[in-house]
């Protein structure tokens, strides 16, 4: 028996918000001050250190659980399954729906609740839960549905990773411009096939390192401080990230059994392009190995950073051949890792 993904779907807002659009923006320091550099010459650096061109916003009347329930219902119709015959939907999120122009997120129900009630599912044994997890958290609900096939508790689980970023940014924080919305999906199921899940890896490091992604006050002293907006300490989560994602990678492979040659895509979580290239500049040191052409499919470019929705959207668009000189041929080894708020690191080693 292995356990794959048999089947996904991805949703990704048509409404394009460029960098240009960000030069009417006033954007100012952490302590409120005025900033040294002119937007022309912020944005032109925030594009060199990200890679990012451009990012997507859901529509106005689109909440994050919309966003889900779209791809949700593409994996399920790719996986050619009846949707009453699932077992669990596992939505990961962090923000819960957040209607446009609002500040109150709204988790109740939970949005997986919502997903399924949007798919119509009658089953009561279908069970729905949401998991909140940084950044990491599509890869954290794969590893668990894994566990519930395993366990022999579930046949078939939907794994959704949803976000609505562009409701919870501070406009007068540089930052604001990293992030976006979007959502994608995948049917985990047990087959008679080969390959699947090799091997898992999770870290959660919360010691000094909480912290590092908080909800926190905005830029602008002159605002409600009673309203918060997500906040990062972007050079700590760099450090974080280089110290810890290639050792998870690496503890992850080991055990999967697979060589570091055997390896054909890397999908990391799109949060930053030097910072990937970083991580998987280490990680091939750790085996003293030269970096593959094209190992690691990239969208931040244009699609910016949808937390939980980059990685399963990633490999949406190169499963469906979607993504330029990026395939996959059945029996390639890939790796799945993420790191994010928590701080969380996880990673899967995968036979597709």
């Amino acid at each position: 028996m292995a356990i794959k993904i048999t089947g996904t779907g991805s949703y990704i807002p048509s409404s394009i918000e460029k960098n240009e659009n960000f030069n009417k923006h006033h954007f100012l320091d952490t302590d409120g001050s005025e900033l040294k550099h002119p937007n022309a010459v912020i944005i032109e650096k925030f594009k060199a250190i990200t890679g990012i061109d451009e990012r997507r916003y859901a529509f106005d009347h689109l909440t994050s659980s919309d966003l889900a329930f779209f791809a949700a219902e593409k994996a399920i119709a790719n996986a050619n399954i009846n949707p009453e015959e699932l077992d669990y939907i596992i939505m990961a999120h962090n923000f819960g729906d957040v209607k446009h122009n609002t500040i109150q997120s709204d988790v109740l129900p939970c949005l997986a609740s919502r997903v399924k009630h949007s798919l119509r599912i009658k089953n009561p044994k279908c069970v729905a839960y949401d998991i909140l997890f940084g950044c990491p958290g599509w890869i954290e609900g794969v590893i668990q549905a894994n566990a519930f096939i395993k366990a022999g508790i579930a046949k078939k689980c939907l794994v959704i990773g949803s976000e609505t970023l562009s409701r919870v940014v501070d406009k007068h924080d540089r930052d604001s411009m990293i992030y976006s919305d979007g959502a994608g999906a995948a049917v985990i199921e047990a087959t008679a096939d080969e390959g699947g899940i090799l091997a898992h890896e999770t870290g959660s490091y919360t010691y000094d390192e909480a912290y590092y992604l908080f909800f926190g006050n905005s830029n602008n002293k002159d605002l409600c401080p009673d309203t918060r907006y997500i906040k990062m300490d972007g050079r700590k989560i760099y450090e974080f990230a280089l110290n810890n994602v290639p050792l998870a990678m690496k503890s992850c492979l080991d055990k999967s059994g697979a060589d570091i040659k055997d390896l054909k895509k890397i999908f990391i979580h799109q949060a930053n392009e030097k910072m990937d290239e970083a991580i998987l500049k280490r990680f091939y040191k750790l085996y003293n190995t030269e970096i593959p052409e094209g190992i690691m499919p990239m969208t931040i470019h244009e699609l910016g950073n949808s937390s939980v929705a980059t990685i399963p959207t990633l490999f949406d668009l190169v499963r469906n051949n979607q993504l330029k000189n990026q395939t996959l041929t059945k029996g390639d080894i890939i790796m799945f890792a993420s790191v994010g708020g928590g701080m969380h690191v996880n990673a899967i080693v995968y036979q597709y």
